[in-house]
C-alpha cells in the first residue's frame, strides 16, 4: 500500500495540500556521449543514431506519463548527461516539445543544455534557440590540450573556442564553463593560465571543480601524477581571487559567476526547491519523497510509460532528513542559511539543534553570522566537508 501511494504523487500533493503554481524544477537525462572520459562516474557511454532515437522516444513516453503536475509552475530545466549535445538538434526539440505540452512552463523560465565541444553546430545551436533553451553549458575543463588528452577529452582548446564562438553567434548570452583544477600534471600556472583564457571570453559563469577520482574509473588504477594538497588548497584560493578581481562573485563553493548570470537550476537544489528528473538514471524530490529511475536501459525502454515500473530507491523524507539536507544543502551557498527561514520551515530555533555545533564553529572563525544568515568564512570554506558532516543528526 505505502509503495503505490508514493507513485500516485497527485494523491500526495492532495495529501499535503497543494498551492496554485508550486514552483518545479526539471532534469532531462540524456545518457549518451561520443567516448567516455577517464574519471568519469556518470551514467553515460556511447551508443548510435538508431539507440539514441529509441531513447528518445522513450524518455517521450516517460513524460506523458510522469503524473499530474497541473498545479505546478516548471521555473527551470537542465538538459545533462553524458553529452546532450551528442543528439540530433531536432531531437532535442522534440523532448522540449513534448516538455512544455505537458508541463506549465514559465515565460521567464532557465533553460540550460549541456555541451561538448566539438559535438554542436549551427544547426544544433538553432534547434536549441527554437526549442526555447536560452543558456549552454560547455564542458572545457581546461585550455590547455596536454592537460585535455591526460583526462580523456575528446576536443582540444581551439575546437572550444570554435563551440563558444558559434554559440554567441547563434544567440546565446548566458554561457558556463565547467573547468577543473588538480588534474594530472596541471600546476598552479597552468590553472591560472586558464581561468585568465575563461574570463578573457567574456564568458557568464564558470563551474570550478576539484578533480575527485571515483572508484570504478579508469583513474582509479592509474598512477597519476597529481598536484600536491598544498597546491590544490593555493588552487583554491586563487580561482576566488582572479575570478572575484575580474568581476565574477563566489555565490557557492564551487560556482561563479557575473552579477545575474547565476544558474537558477542549481540554486534551486541547494534550497531544495522541488524537482522532477526524467529520463534514464534521473534523481527526483517531490512532496519531502525522494525516488530515482533505474539505471537498466532495457527496462527503461521497456517501462518508461509505467513510473511504478521505473522508479526506485523511494524515500519519504522526516523531518529530521529534511532538516538535515536543508543545512548541508543551504551552507554550500556562501549567502548560507536564514535562521528566520529555517523558524518558518520547522517550527524550532535553529539553536536548540545545532547551537553547540555552530557555537563551535563560529568560534574557531571557520563560521559566521552575517545578520540573520549562517554562512562559512572563507577558512571554513575548505574544509566545507568535514565541517557540514556534523550537521547530520545521527552523529
Amino acid at each position: 500500500m505505502e509503495s503505490q501511494e508514493l507513485y500516485d504523487l497527485t494523491g500526495l500533493q492532495s495529501e499535503i495540500g497543494v498551492m496554485k503554481n508550486r514552483e518545479l524544477e526539471l532534469y532531462v537525462h540524456i545518457p549518451f556521449c561520443a567516448k567516455k572520459c577517464d574519471y568519469c562516474d556518470f551514467l553515460s557511454g556511447p551508443a548510435g543514431k538508431e539507440q539514441q532515437q529509441d531513447y528518445v522516444e522513450a524518455l517521450c513516453r516517460e513524460i506523458d506519463s510522469c503524473g499530474d503536475f497541473s498545479e505546478y509552475e516548471v521555473s527551470s530545466i537542465f538538459i545533462g548527461g553524458g553529452t546532450p549535445s551528442l543528439l540530433d538538434g531536432n531531437l532535442i526539440f522534440k523532448i522540449m516539445d513534448r516538455v512544455r505540452k505537458k508541463f506549465a512552463v514559465a515565460d521567464t523560465a532557465e533553460i540550460s543544455i549541456e555541451a561538448n565541444p566539438g559535438t554542436v553546430d549551427e544547426g544544433k545551436l538553432g534547434f536549441y534557440r527554437q526549442a526555447g533553451i536560452n543558456r549552454i553549458s560547455f564542458g572545457c575543463q581546461s585550455a590547455d590540450d596536454t592537460e585535455l588528452k591526460k583526462l580523456g577529452r575528446i576536443h582540444t582548446w581551439e575546437k572550444f573556442l570554435e563551440s563558444f564562438h558559434m554559440a554567441r553567434k547563434a544567440g546565446f548570452d548566458n554561457i558556463n564553463m565547467d573547468l577543473m583544477s588538480g588534474l594530472p600534471g596541471q600546476t598552479l600556472r597552468s590553472w591560472e593560465d586558464t581561468l585568465g583564457k575563461a574570463i578573457a571570453l567574456g564568458t557568464e559563469h564558470i563551474s570550478a571543480y576539484s578533480l575527485i577520482i571515483e572508484e570504478g574509473t579508469p583513474f582509479a588504477s592509474q598512477q597519476l601524477e597529481l598536484p600536491d594538497e598544498e597546491t590544490e588548497r593555493l588552487m583554491y584560493e586563487r580561482t576566488h581571487e582572479i575570478l572575484e578581481t575580474a568581476g565574477y562573485h563566489q555565490y557557492e563553493i564551487s560556482n561563479y559567476a557575473k552579477t545575474g548570470r547565476e544558474c537558477r537550476h542549481n540554486i534551486g537544489y541547494w534550497k531544495r526547491t522541488e524537482y522532477l528528473g526524467l529520463g534514464i538514471g534521473s534523481a527526483s524530490l517531490v512532496n519531502e519523497t525522494r525516488f530515482s529511475n533505474t539505471q537498466d536501459m532495457t527496462v527503461y525502454l521497456a517501462d518508461s510509460h509505467k513510473p511504478e515500473a521505473i522508479r526506485e530507491n523511494i524515500e519519504i523524507l522526516d523531518k529530521n532528513a529534511q532538516i538535515e539536507e536543508y543545512m548541508i544543502l543551504g551552507l554550500r551557498m556562501m549567502s548560507g542559511i536564514s535562521r528566520k527561514d529555517f523558524q518558518e520551515r520547522f517550527q524550532m530555533e535553529i539553536d536548540k539543534i545545532y547551537g553547540k555545533i555552530i557555537e563551535k564553529y563560529v568560534a574557531g572563525g571557520f563560521m559566521k553570522w552575517s545578520g540573520e544568515y549562517l554562512c562559512f568564512t572563507r577558512k571554513g570554506i575548505s574544509v566545507s566537508n568535514p565541517i557540514l558532516a556534523e550537521f547530520l543528526l545521527g552523529k
